[in-house]
């Protein structure tokens, strides 16, 4: 039994390390391909580079307009990932801690937006924004982010919030604390951990959003980092400038996996608390 566990034990550590040797390796490529030159890119694509080309990054950053994407997709995300965990949070709040006539039917008619793939809703999707006047504006792109982000993030936090204790609201209610200073003072603070994991999990995905912007941004000037991506991509058939390519992909890249190494104790333990209970 103890030799069968052993070997199990080094099976399992072989394939998670050839797992992140899969998974690792193309970052790591990616990442010291943004040094080299076109010419060392087609000839020698698995050597280091020779000497390191910082004009790459100059290139990608001011000719391929990357600070712009970037700062347009910063002006997107940042208040559309605050108005998501705001509301989402108040919500699920509500509809763990109060019981009222069409509660499950509430917390079911969010949960409904999960079965629906993004693409089925598409063309209304754009008809609904063209009537709102808001095609080509940063404001329509972040409330369809808010939107698409609500589902997931409410049957989340209601979970999460179903296992928090219930004598520290209890205590407040009794010292004379109105709904809303005990949600913002006592609940919200200790939901913190699901606040983080849910931060975390709708800022990558709003980060790496393409489908979205295609649809509803065509001004180039307001392109998000995603689509400035695919439109640089486009361009290099007949500008030949992939070492720029590169180096774009790697700074846009690097924010993420920041966010990502820096929370990832927070994703884990959130997201192991908030699926105790739903």
């Amino acid at each position: 039994m103890h030799q069968v566990s052993r070997w199990s034990a080094i099976s399992t550590q072989t394939v998670l390390i050839a797992w992140s040797v899969i998974v690792i390796f193309p970052m790591l490529w990616m990442v010291y391909s943004s040094f080299k030159t076109d010419q060392e890119l087609f000839f020698s694509p698995w050597a280091v580079p020779t000497e390191l080309q910082w004009d790459n990054f100059e290139r990608a950053w001011t000719k391929a307009h990357v600070g712009e994407y970037l700062l347009n997709t910063l002006i997107v995300v940042i208040p559309a990932l605050l108005l998501t965990l705001i509301i989402s949070a108040m919500a699920a709040y509500v509809l763990a801690r109060f019981r009222f006539v069409g509660n499950r039917f509430l917390f079911y008619l969010f949960l409904s937006g999960m079965l629906f793939p993004v693409f089925l809703a598409l063309v209304p999707l754009f008809s609904l924004v063209n009537q709102l006047k808001m095609l080509n504006t940063f404001q329509g792109l972040i409330l369809v982010y808010v939107a698409y982000s609500l589902p997931f993030t409410i049957f989340f936090l209601t979970g999460f919030f179903k296992t928090l204790p219930t004598e520290l609201e209890e205590s407040a209610i009794i010292d004379g604390a109105t709904p809303f200073q005990v949600f913002f003072k006592v609940m919200l603070p200790m939901a913190s951990p699901g606040l983080i994991s849910m931060g975390i999990f709708n800022f990558l995905g709003m980060w790496n959003q393409y489908v979205l912007p295609l649809v509803l941004i065509s001004d180039e000037s307001k392109y998000v980092l995603s689509q400035g991506l695919a439109f640089m991509l486009f361009k290099q058939f007949y500008e030949n400038d992939w070492s720029a390519l590169f180096a774009a992909l790697t700074i846009i890249m690097i924010p993420s996996l920041i966010v990502y190494i820096t929370f990832q104790r927070q994703i884990q333990s959130g997201i192991t608390t908030g699926a105790l209970k739903g």
